[in-house]
């Protein structure tokens, strides 16, 4: 608590060595500002892609679709089948206009449907626990002869994995911004103490130790650091908010729940980053400088 209060209130004495104005603070809140908002940006994209393919993944994992040849009449029998099969909490027959509709996008509206054979659809939402796959299938295959029962895992796998990746791209987005600012601040805080050489040495001479230099040039670029990252998250954040509601996935873009801690905390993060960048930096230059 005592190293926190001093960071934040600091010495006067030691806090000249560090000119509070010049291109090192404004180009320090400027990057660190910059990086936050496209942090911010990065982690909405990510974190909303992750939820719809979690959704579809779900809305998927609990409906399952049987595909009756279309030259069958065992639909009743079908219906039986599934009803009374533990785990299945509904099955319903598409109507005609329903498979129709789902065909359209894939044959236009020009093509007359109904002299096609279609097959007929049906259906089913799994209860929980869900129902048995391979019994159900191996009942289907001894009863009706070309059914197919399709329990959507094609389509599931490859959304679980594609939200897995697009949280490991926006991670992998997220260090190498953060290091970005990092490597910034260390340039910025190197200039610093360069263009203020001649005052480290006055410092030297009259007994101040490198420890207490350092930390005026800590203090100062942690709390720029920090203060850019606020205004580039506020700015960030009002921009997801207001962007318009295209629909689809368009209309999920934000922070939901959780993930609202993410722009919380990442000026505290970008100042951490800014806190170990410095103190790295000013202790090397101090020690080349000795």
């Amino acid at each position: 608590m005592k190293a926190l209060l001093d960071l934040i209130i600091g010495d006067p004495q030691a806090d000249r060595v560090v000119p509070p104005t010049g291109l090192t603070a404004r180009l320090t809140v400027f990057v660190a500002a910059v990086m936050a908002f496209l942090a911010v940006i990065s982690l909405a994209l990510s974190l909303s892609a992750g939820r719809v393919a979690d959704r579809w993944a779900d809305e998927l994992a609990q409906a399952a679709t049987l595909r009756l040849p279309a030259e069958t009449d065992q639909l009743q029998k079908a219906l039986q089948i599934l009803e009374t099969t533990p785990g299945v909490a509904s099955a319903r027959a598409l109507t005609k206009e329903e498979q129709e509709a789902l065909l359209t996008p894939w044959f236009g509206t020009d093509l007359q449907l109904e002299n096609l054979p279609i097959p007929q659809l049906v259906e089913v939402i799994a209860d929980d626990p869900p129902y048995d796959l391979a019994g159900l299938e191996a009942r289907f295959a001894a009863e009706i002869p070309g059914a197919v029962f399709d329990d959507h895992g094609s389509w599931r796998d490859p959304l679980v994995a594609a939200a897995m990746r697009v949280r490991l791209i926006g991670a992998v987005v997220i260090l190498l911004i953060f290091a970005s600012v990092g490597a910034m601040i260390t340039l910025a805080a190197q200039a610093s103490l360069a263009a203020n050489v001649q005052v480290i040495r006055v410092l030297r001479l009259v007994g101040a130790r490198d420890v207490y230099i350092a930390r005026a040039f800590v203090r100062r670029f942690t709390l720029r650091a920090g203060v850019g990252a606020m205004l580039g998250v506020v700015s960030g954040v009002i921009v997801v908010q207001v962007l318009p509601d295209g629909g689809g996935f368009f209309a999920e873009i934000g922070f939901a729940g959780a993930g609202w801690i993410w722009p919380v905390i990442m000026p505290l993060l970008a100042a951490g980053v800014a806190f170990l960048a410095t103190r790295a930096a000013a202790m090397a230059r101090l020690k080349e400088q000795t």
